[in-house]
């Protein structure tokens, strides 16, 4: 009785597909209006989580139900089932790659929202977004590169043409091994940055010579944006085989310096002294460490070192320009005579007249 009702001409084929492709764009929304009702459990999480995934299964139900019922058509010759089956498949290939994607970012959101990375100490917070960002751009990677291929496969030109590369598989996939080789050893690079972290999200670091902030952590790069904000694009495989520094690895705190030189007249502990009532009413200072040690003499000046300490690389720097203006103000004030002085010795030798004398 079904087939009866279902057979019929082209037209007829054609109305059923419609209907199915229509029933399950109903079911769709329906169960997503359900999704969005208020209620005091749906948070900020959950809200995305319907709001990404609403697309793709939008285009994935619609495609599946048509699918369902295209079989039971025969109203279709054979040739117009199959390039319609085709493109159902191409679509349904589409969207589960879509919706496979949006589900890791989802994943993704959902990890990272219990770690709040602007915290003061945010040392645990950006350890696991760096590891959930970049396990899911590789995820992702991966999820495309597979459905590409499934994509691709459903054409026969190209199985033929995957076929005959098997045969030649040697030469092949060392061509294709030496061409994707900076891809693959990015992605490898970046899975061993995820685990390993010597890098994290809004770490400091000094790299290619550049002071920075760690902005952005994609598949293959790291994107750092500099002082001055330019941004420094850095493939991974920099930060596996090249030095580099950072200043956060373990914590934020670090130490900044001072130096100054000055004339060997100058008492040490009247600056020490002055170093200490700026350190304490500077609120930049974190109160671990200032410290004035004399660590050079010269021919003409001594070396002073101003050592200070603040809670990030940011306040430190503030903080050194801050300590250095107020120990050069002191000097300028209170000892003016022991800023660096070029000394001349005009004395008369022993053996020549004075002028004026008789010869």
């Amino acid at each position: 009785m079904l087939e009866r009702i279902l057979n019929g001409p082209t037209w007829v084929a054609l109305g059923w597909c419609a209907v199915a492709a229509a029933a399950g764009f109903v079911v769709h929304r329906v169960a997503f209006r359900v999704l969005a009702v208020p209620a005091p459990s749906h948070g900020a999480v959950r809200a995305f989580a319907i709001a990404r995934l609403r697309a793709p299964l939008g285009l994935l139900l619609p495609v599946l139900a048509t699918s369902a019922v295209l079989p039971l058509q025969v109203g279709f010759d054979a040739a117009t089932r199959d390039a319609i089956g085709h493109a159902l498949g191409l679509l349904a290939i589409t969207s589960a790659t879509w919706l496979a994607a949006v589900a890791v970012d989802v994943g993704a959101a959902a990890l990272t929202a219990r770690y709040d990375v602007s915290a003061a100490d945010n040392l645990e917070a950006r350890r696991i977004h760096t590891q959930v960002l970049v396990l899911e751009r590789t995820l992702i990677t991966v999820i495309v590169v597979v459905g590409l291929a499934a994509a691709l496969m459903t054409f026969p030109a190209i199985r033929r043409i995957g076929a005959s590369l098997l045969v030649s598989a040697g030469v092949a996939g060392l061509a294709i091994g030496l061409a994707a080789r900076p891809v693959l050893e990015n992605l490898i690079a970046g899975l061993q940055l995820a685990f390993t972290q010597p890098i994290r999200v809004d770490d400091v670091v000094i790299v290619a010579g550049e002071w920075g902030r760690i902005e952005e952590i994609t598949a293959t790069y790291v994107v750092v944006r500099i002082w001055d904000d330019r941004r420094l694009i850095v493939p991974f495989s920099h930060f596996i085989s090249q030095p580099f520094q950072n200043w956060t690895r373990r914590t934020a705190d670090i130490l900044g310096t001072v130096f100054l030189h000055v004339d060997y007249t100058m008492p040490v502990d009247a600056l020490r002294e002055e170093l200490g009532r700026l350190c304490a009413a500077n609120p930049l200072w974190d109160g671990r460490v200032c410290v004035l040690q004399v660590t050079g003499a010269g021919e003409r000046t001594v070396e002073l070192r101003a050592l200070v300490s603040a809670g990030d690389a940011a306040r430190a720097w503030d903080l050194r320009v801050a300590i250095r203006e107020g120990l050069i103000g002191f000097l300028q004030r209170e000892y003016p005579q022991c800023l660096p002085q070029a000394r001349v010795s005009l004395e008369t030798p022993a053996d020549e007249p004075r002028a004026g004398t008789a010869h």
